[in-house]
């Protein structure tokens, strides 16, 4: 990475939700390079190319502070969660810990690297602990009140540029970003490294394991930034707004927003969908993942009497359920509401509603509850088995068609792109085939009726469950207004 990136002199604050600026304040002449909130004392502390650090208060814009800190760049700043100390690391290959109730006293230098430190983070399950990456092709890890890293790592075939802890779960994980175009995720319990992330075309400059969402954020010189299933790691999404080189990556916990800077500009991006992962039973229960922590609440505890206004908030004890083993991306309770099944990342899971005991698991595309509390789920395109309501494998089907979709209710229905086939879920024979183009089906509480969508139209089905062979339109096709 080249040393005269180009970066405002100043320092400006927005605000998130009305996009408005708040402040813009003069630093110096030369780049800042870094600047970093510290909430709890209502300042913002900056590091410029000048090699001094200067610390401001960001209500009444006053300098708090200002000493020169290296001799050459500062490249990053990092703020302690809990203590009075601020880390900075420069292109003198020091890393220097400051510490503000001694009035701003350097505290601690650490010397180890041999070329310029581009980032230092702490790691948030071990405050006392922090990772540096370097152009030396390492990121080294130490620990407060230590002279010497407690180990190195070889991290890349270039420079390291960027460094971040996974703060969710317990993997002792941190992902690094380099100049040889990849990022690597690794155990930094093992030293191993578990994962190498290539698909960029030139160096990773930011990278960043999400707070809230299982996914990994990574930018680069190349104007992309790419996200990756956390898990997985496979390649989910990549943006491209035009706007030059990625150089930063910030994120809000407790949010899906997302701020990446670039040369040209900065975007805010919403990720993830607004729709929350919910289900309900009969008798009023709502289940819901807040991650992988699920939630429930009943809404007949409010009772009848109460009278409901449009759009108020329900007095409701919310009650902590348990946690899943996967990050859900769909829940469903089974018909009589007992058993609650979790769905994501190709795989899942029943859980009993109650207690949140696993009862069942496996892999599947896609998984559906028939209207007795037996299920369904699709392995693959030509795969397609039927479970007992104990949980039990009953039948395996390779239907003759690529089934791209399956549909559970009165009836299984299996979809290709260009028609639907319906089949009795006893002996799965063939109900009917219907040529259109499926974009969702709904049963009738009844059992008799059905609805499919299409994009452009729907049809009304019904059903003659004394009449096993025939399933009959009784409504010509509505088109939708």
């Amino acid at each position: 990475m080249p040393a005269n990136h180009t970066f405002a002199p100043k320092c400006s604050g927005c605000n998130h939700n009305s996009l408005t600026m708040v402040k813009s304040f003069e630093v110096t002449e030369l780049p800042v390079r870094s600047a970093k909130f510290v909430a709890r004392k209502q300042w913002v502390v900056a590091g410029a190319d000048d090699m001094f650090i200067r610390v401001y208060n960001y209500n009444t814009m006053d300098k708090v502070k200002v000493f020169e800190a290296h001799t050459d760049y500062i490249r990053c700043l990092a703020v302690h969660p809990t203590l009075p100390y601020v880390l900075s690391s420069s292109d003198d290959m020091l890393i220097k810990l400051w510490d503000w109730e001694k009035g701003w006293m350097c505290t601690q230098i650490f010397e180890g690297h041999s070329h310029y430190v581009m980032q230092v983070t702490f790691n948030p399950k071990d405050t006392n602990t922090f990772a540096s990456a370097s152009l030396d092709r390492t990121v080294k890890i130490w620990n407060l009140g230590s002279p010497d890293p407690n180990f190195t790592l070889d991290a890349h075939s270039k420079g390291v540029n960027c460094v971040d802890y996974f703060t969710g779960g317990d993997r002792p994980y941190l992902i690094t970003g380099s100049d040889d175009q990849t990022a690597k995720v690794w155990d930094y319990q093992t030293k191993s490294c578990i994962q190498t992330l290539e698909g960029h075309t030139h160096n990773v400059s930011a990278v960043c394991f999400h707070p809230e969402l299982p996914i990994i954020i990574t930018g680069s010189e190349d104007g992309t930034v790419r996200i990756w299933h956390a898990t997985t790691y496979r390649l989910e999404n990549t943006l491209n707004y035009g706007l030059e080189r990625v150089w930063a990556i910030g994120y809000m916990k407790g949010s899906r927003r997302v701020v990446i800077g670039y040369d040209e500009g900065t975007i805010m991006v919403k990720i993830g969908r607004e729709v929350p992962v919910a289900s309900m039973e009969g008798s009023g229960k709502i289940i819901w993942a807040k991650h992988t922590e699920i939630q429930t609440v009943n809404i007949k505890t409010i009772g009848a009497d109460y009278e409901v206004t449009d759009g108020e908030r329900l007095p409701l004890a919310v009650k902590e359920l348990g946690s899943c083993d996967l990050y859900p991306q769909s829940l469903k309770h089974n018909p009589n509401g007992r058993f609650v099944v979790v769905c994501g990342d190709g795989e899942y899971i029943i859980y009993t509603a109650l207690a949140w005991r696993n009862r069942s698991f496996g892999s599947a595309l896609e998984f559906v509850w028939s209207s007795d509390g037996e299920y369904a789920i699709r392995e693959s395109t030509s795969r397609i088995k039927i479970f007992s309501k104990t949980f039990q494998e009953r039948k395996s089907i390779r239907p003759t068609f690529s089934a791209e979709h399956i549909y559970g209710g009165i009836l299984l229905a299996m979809c290709s792109n260009d028609f639907i086939c319906f089949y009795d879920w006893a002996e799965c024979r063939l109900i009917r085939r219907i040529d259109v183009g499926v974009k969702n089906l709904y049963w009738a509480d009844s059992g008799d009726l059905l609805v499919i969508s299409s994009d452009t139209s729907f049809y009304i089905l019904k059903y003659n469950v004394s009449c096993h062979s025939k399933f009959a339109p009784s409504v010509n096709i509505l088109h939708v207004l």
